[in-house]
């Protein structure tokens, strides 16, 4: 059945090139959308690049016909600037909003195929009261779904538990290592871990796999605290194994609220920093979310106007230093000239080496902010992705399209990546008991 997608403004927003995913089918973009996206080209954010991204591709299709007439597409389809108004229909909302003009252009066209048996309209957003008006009033309605990278039930979690005889345990006890052919004929990539469980006992090991050869290893560095900080699990344990190591300079790590992620990250940061002095410089930031908006607007300072927003920072680092009050970890941060704690606007252009860098919130980043952070790392520097793919306060990413996932799916099997999905709360009963709840 052919069909006619009519884009939602924030479709363009989030993927300027979700014009070409419909395949043979029309798309159709409604002449509000082009106001919409007018008026968010000047934006220095994602956004804003996005709005421009789309203007040069529509710039481009001009070049083959006029938009108001059709012009083909590469997959087949073809695409339309919707500006007449010859099937006028009404529209069963008092005020007629953007997000009504583009549901009226989906009526219309409901309207003028409604001989066609063999062609259906529907229309795309990411707005979910858009797509629940036009179920309301018969349109049908869906998410733009083509840049979703894995089910989070699917996602690569980083480690994986295998019972197996208690000879293979004992083995690896006693010479250290143990092929990843005795296991699994599935595949264990590059720098997982394997929890061995005996099928017999209460025996287990923890291993990693080699980065070079199919083998597994223990682990590195078995860490029983670095900055005072004990791990208190066997993800924990993973973690600082993955943070520590100097052949890993790419890292994510993913949990609910309360795992440790950053805390974890922080302490061995400060480690590798201060007292290894591997690194020259230690440096941590955070979206202000969306990433790219200004904090201008916020009074004082640079470090005032950033305290708000990296507030969780500071609350680890007054944990990992002891401190008493604001002010002591102020002079704590003044007499330690390595540290540095910033916004990720203004990263773009700019190079990174000799330094550990720490992006919390990462979840909040789109594919194209990833890409642009990670392209930003120098020569010897080390970078952790921190975030919860559950926990999303950008408008057009959910856990399946945002930039954190996205990254974990694209590098795992790389030798110069490692990843933990860590899984208990630590940091306190109250507080692991609502993450699970809640």
């Amino acid at each position: 059945m052919k069909k006619t997608y009519v884009l939602d403004t924030n479709v363009l927003l989030h993927d300027p090139l979700s014009l070409f995913q419909f395949e043979e089918h029309d798309v159709v973009i409604p002449a509000i959308v082009l106001e919409e996206l007018d008026g968010k080209k000047r934006n220095m954010d994602e956004v804003g690049r996005n709005a421009r991204e789309t203007s040069r591709v529509l710039d481009q299709l001009r070049t083959s016909g006029k938009l108001h007439d059709g012009v083909p597409l590469e997959n087949g389809g073809r695409l339309f600037v919707e500006i007449g108004h010859e099937h006028q229909v009404d529209i069963p909302f008092d005020v007629m909003t953007n997000d009504n003009r583009i549901l009226l252009v989906a009526l219309k066209l409901m309207k003028q195929y409604e001989h066609d048996a063999g062609r259906k309209v529907v229309v795309v957003s990411k707005d979910i009261l858009v797509r629940v008006k036009a179920d309301a009033i018969g349109i049908d309605a869906e998410d733009y779904l083509t840049d979703h990278i894995v089910d989070t039930t699917d996602l690569y979690a980083g480690y994986r538990e295998i019972e197996v005889d208690q000879s293979l345990i004992d083995e690896f006890y006693k010479v250290r290592q143990l092929p990843t052919t005795a296991l699994t004929k599935q595949v264990l990539y590059p720098n997982s871990f394997v929890v061995l469980k005996s099928n017999v006992s209460k025996a287990s090991a923890l291993a990693v796999v080699d980065s070079l050869q199919p083998i597994l290893r223990p682990l590195a560095l078995d860490a029983d605290h670095i900055w005072g900080i004990h791990p208190r699990n066997v993800q924990q344990r993973m973690a600082l194994d993955l943070l520590l190591r100097d052949d890993i300079p790419f890292v994510t790590l993913l949990g609910k609220a309360g795992t440790g992620k950053t805390l974890l990250a922080l302490a061995a940061g400060l480690s590798l920093v201060e007292d290894e002095q591997r690194y020259n410089k230690l440096v941590v930031a955070r979206p202000v979310v969306p990433m790219g908006n200004d904090i201008g607007y916020l009074p004082g300072e640079m470090e005032e106007k950033l305290r708000p927003w990296m507030q969780p920072i500071y609350d680890n680092l007054e944990f990992l230093f002891n401190a008493n009050s604001k002010d002591e970890l102020g002079n704590i941060l003044a007499g330690m000239k390595s540290i540095q704690l910033e916004a990720l606007t203004y990263i773009r252009g700019r190079s990174m080496p000799d330094q550990f860098i720490i992006i919390d919130e990462a979840q909040n980043l789109t594919k194209h902010e990833i890409k642009t952070i990670l392209t930003r790392v120098g020569e010897n520097s080390k970078i952790v992705l921190v975030g919860d793919p559950y926990q999303i306060d950008h408008p057009y990413l959910d856990e399946y399209s945002n930039g954190l996932t996205y990254a974990v799916e694209r590098f795992k099997g790389q030798n110069v990546f490692g990843h933990v999905q860590l899984v208990k709360g630590e940091r306190s009963s109250l507080a692991r008991l609502a993450a699970d709840l809640l």
